[in-house]
């Protein structure tokens, strides 16, 4: 089988080094499973993982915001894998707004079905100081792209969500969550892509419970 080029679209993740909790202890297999034999100062361990399931490049679904929402394990996986749409928005600043005539502007290039990516290149940012800095989209746009019928986003900064506080905080989650779209956030190396589509398989951990996961996203092109 021939497989196309290969680009990696996760941040690494390094335990006590993100900006959500990620802990890794390694224990001697015996202390766990007294039945196997480790022989002496040979390195036969398991690892034991503390983190918060918004580390590193991750995905959220509908469960983070809607009570009775799909979570991790719960959403259809064959919705994750597909192909991918990367519509470049470098250049924006934080706080800037990605405007329903910029979306408009791609309008051809967007299909019922696409896994959409919004580059920014602001992923330079992760693990420093202004790692939250991002544009955002408004609703009016987002509503546009939502009735274009996508059916995942993702972004390579820490999220396009506008900063409100009160009752209405979080209304880009809400209104995708609302629609069934999962959204990643802190995706990388979106402009190492050499093509606009690609296919791409997003497999977060099927783990009950949880509202969002650590992803490993790969894009393959021909």
């Amino acid at each position: 089988m021939r497989i196309g080029r290969i680009v990696e679209l996760s941040h690494r993740m390094k335990p006590g080094k993100e900006n959500f909790k990620l802990e890794v202890k390694h224990i001697n297999v015996e202390e766990i499973m007294p039945q196997h034999k480790r022989f002496k100062d040979e390195w036969y361990i398991l690892s034991e993982v503390t983190m918060n399931s918004h580390v590193g490049t991750h995905i959220e679904f509908p469960y983070h915001h809607i009570k009775d929402g799909q979570d991790a394990a719960e959403f259809p996986v064959e919705r994750l894998i597909g192909e991918a749409l990367v519509l470049n928005f470098v250049g924006k600043k934080a706080n800037e707004p990605i405007t329903l005539d910029e979306l408009k502007a791609h309008e051809k290039k967007i299909k019922r079905g696409d896994i959409l990516f919004i580059r920014t290149d602001l992923d330079q940012l992760f693990r420093t100081e202004r790692w939250e800095d991002h544009p955002y989209i408004t609703m009016e746009a987002l509503h546009w792209l939502i009735e274009k019928g996508i059916r995942c986003m993702g972004t390579d900064a820490i999220g396009v969500e506008i900063e409100i506080t009160g009752d209405e905080g979080q209304p880009v989650h809400k209104e995708l969550f609302k629609n069934g779209i999962p959204f990643i956030e802190s995706m990388t190396n979106l402009g190492a892509l050499h093509k606009e589509r690609s296919l791409v398989f997003i497999l977060p951990l099927p783990i009950e419970g949880l509202d969002a996961s650590p992803v490993r996203i790969i894009a393959i092109e021909e």
